[in-house]
């Protein structure tokens, strides 16, 4: 199975590779860091741990290697191969390192446990850089049995000699792992995995894939764990870094592997990405020949009418090398597709019904586009609704009264959509579908239809006392109702009515509620129309998210655009009404634990967090008219902008001081992130 991964936008490739070059030059900064500051490069000299960890380790790493070797005499390929072969070398002495740790196998330090990961390490990047030349796979596989056996002779006396205390490896141990003419070979290791990793890089750019990703990842590690086991001292962390720098290098490409299978949900194919074009080529060509072949005898049976597919299993039987048991078992499989084909597609057509309803889509507009997917296997069904007692499909006209029970005309099968017991409309349906699939096809639409109509009054119902977005997210998937929330940046905005509790004093209740119900009718569209979702109202104040539920990049413009607006549109309402009073609005971003809040029996969607508290604060020291806003928002907010600072504010309960400004305009485009 070849796979491949799709190319990210222009904008986000670029921060991806930031992203992925300050994890691999990480590692090196800390290995200066430790080595320059002596103070910082503590030992830890314990044997015991060192043993099992390592031992541990080495013994999972392994499973990489084993796994891209199987796959590479399975596939006959010759990179895949070769890059098994680096892996199980760096793998196989860090297991002899393990085994030769002093004073635990072995009675006494000596220059085996020295060398043996820098021999590994040497010899793994000769295997990365030859992988890296374009190859004749047939000319390195004849060579398999001579590498493969012969690194396992070299690895397994290595253990013999150190274990049974023989030399030259019983020699005294050296200042560090890697002295004198050692250290030439360390650097010839470190620029044949540099160099290999960039040929990867350039394949991984010619053909993306997340696995051409890990190896070269691996490589730049294995790079970096050769120049840390050359300069650090011996059991000082910055030793232990080149340990540490080996489990990643293994653990990316097992991560990718996972990954892998875990989206294909197989094991086959999943080092196909490292393989040679021309392996690639071959298996491609199997693949479409095993597929060619099949398409042609199934046409072939269907037009004979024959019920046997011996052909096709005798021929892929001889192409692919089959057993005949796999050749009996091709010959069921294909006689079982033919067979069940139409059913199949026919199956295929009632699930599509029910996974196209979508919420939102009017009923009409989401029978069209499940018809659209019908019709390749029920043939041309057409449909028709009762609109204002007028039943029609084409021309033909059905009486909605009348119409109680299937039957056929000519050569289409009639049958009502019947809604919570009422004809609510009715489908005709090829007579070749058969009675039993036209009533399963007219029972998968009748729900549909009656899902639509009970979506669109719960949406009505749902929309009058939740915000659009939150409504929105719980008709397509009642769970988000579930208790619990997530942390989330958010711009939040809080509104309250400055002197509210005066004008209540001296107004009735009749005017209190008209007043609100103005200033909130023009309050709501502002934030709404920003994309912001109204969490709550209390009394004359009024609490509203961005960037939840659903994501905005910009959602402190947003915010600050509808604090803005809902000025402008309150202003307009209190012209003329002395006495009425004036919102103040407070805006602030942060992180925030949003989600659902309350009991299993009353519950609403909210957020809690600092953020949201400065917001609250903010509001309180605005003026009427006014927007004031937190320095995280300012600092999102684009040059076009018009504010002035208020300085640093202590505000109730917040030990910190914030930094506020007012704002007085702002551009009606998505602003971009500047300077104050």
């Amino acid at each position: 199975m070849l796979t491949t991964v799709s190319r990210l936008p222009p904008t986000v490739q670029p921060v991806r590779a930031v992203v992925w070059a300050l994890h691999l030059l990480v590692p090196i900064a800390g290995l200066w860091l430790l080595l320059s500051v002596p103070s910082a490069d503590v030992l830890w000299h314990h044997p015991p741990s060192h043993f099992w960890l390592v031992l541990n380790v080495a013994a999972i790493s392994l499973l990489p290697g084993v796994a891209m070797t199987a796959a590479a005499l399975n596939r006959r390929d010759a990179r895949l191969f070769l890059v098994s072969l680096c892996f199980l070398s760096s793998a196989g002495f860090l297991l002899l390192h393990a085994l030769s740790t002093p004073l635990v196998l072995v009675d006494h330090a000596n220059i085996g446990f020295d060398l043996s990961q820098p021999t590994g390490l040497a010899i793994s990047a000769v295997f990365a850089a030859l992988s890296a030349l374009p190859l004749n796979s047939d000319r390195v596989l004849a060579l398999r049995v001579p590498l493969w056996g012969g690194l396992t002779a070299v690895m397994v006396a290595w253990g013999v000699v150190t274990l049974l205390d023989l030399p030259p490896l019983n020699a005294a141990p050296q200042v560090r792992d890697v002295e004198g003419p050692q250290v030439i070979v360390a650097v010839l290791a470190v620029a044949l995995y540099l160099g290999a990793a960039a040929r990867y890089y350039y394949l991984h750019r010619r053909a993306p894939a997340a696995v051409l990703v890990s190896i070269l990842t691996a490589f730049v590690l294995l790079a970096e764990a050769m120049v840390a086991v050359t300069l650090a001292d011996k059991w000082h962390l910055s030793w232990w870094e080149w340990h540490v720098l080996l489990v990643f290098a293994f653990g990316f490409v097992a991560y990718s592997a996972y990954v892998q299978y875990r989206n294909e949900g197989s094991s086959a194919g999943l080092f196909d990405a490292v393989m040679l074009a021309p392996t690639v080529r071959a298996v491609r060509a199997q693949y479409e020949a095993a597929l060619e072949e099949l398409v042609t005898v199934l046409r072939e049976r269907e037009r004979s009418g024959r019920t046997t597919a011996e052909p096709l299993a005798q021929q892929l039987a001889q192409r692919f090398g089959l057993t005949e048991r796999q050749a009996v078992v091709l010959d069921r499989a294909g006689t079982a597709l033919a067979a069940e084909r139409e059913i199949s597609a026919l199956l295929g057509a009632l699930v599509t019904v029910g996974e196209r309803a979508r919420v939102g889509l009017g009923e009409r507009e989401l029978l069209d586009e499940v018809l659209t997917r019908v019709r390749p296997a029920y043939g041309e069904v057409r449909v028709g609704l009762v609109d204002n007692g007028v039943l029609a499909v084409e021309g033909r006209a059905y009486d909605p009264a009348t119409l109680t029970a299937p039957y056929r005309d000519d050569e289409r099968l009639i049958h009502p959509l019947t809604v919570k017991g009422r004809v609510a409309g009715v489908i005709e349906v090829p007579a070749r579908s058969g009675e039993t699939w036209a009533a399963l096809l007219a029972n998968q639409l009748s729900i549909v239809v009656e899902n639509a109509r009970l979506y669109a009054e719960l949406g009505t119902l749902f929309r009058q006392y939740l915000s659009p977005d939150v409504a929105a997210a719980l008709l397509a998937d009642p769970a988000q109702a579930a208790l619990g929330g997530s942390i989330v940046e958010v711009t939040a905005l809080f509104a309250d009515l400055r002197g509210f509790t005066t004008f209540s004093e001296q107004a009735d209740p009749a005017e209190i509620v008209t007043m609100l119900n103005r200033y909130h009718g023009v309050a709501v569209p502002c934030i709404l129309d920003n994309g912001g979702t109204v969490v709550q109202f209390v009394g004359d104040a009024l609490l509203a998210l961005f960037n939840a539920p659903a994501r905005q990049p910009d959602h402190a413009a947003r915010a600050v655009r509808a604090g803005l607006g809902l000025q402008t549109a309150v202003d307009a309402i209190a012209e003329g009404r002395p006495g009425w009073p004036r919102f103040r609005v407070g805006v602030n971003t942060g992180s925030a634990l949003v989600g659902n809040i309350g009991s299993e029996a009353l519950r609403g969607f909210n957020a809690m967090g600092d953020a949201v508290n400065v917001a609250a604060r903010l509001q309180t020291l605005a003026q009427p008219g006014q927007v004031v806003i937190g320095d995280a928002t300012m600092k999102q907010l684009g040059p076009d902008v018009t504010a002035y600072s208020l300085g640093e504010l202590t505000v109730k309960g917040r030990l910190q001081p914030v930094r506020a400004y007012v704002v007085s305009s702002a551009s009606d485009t998505p602003l971009a992130k500047g300077e104050v």
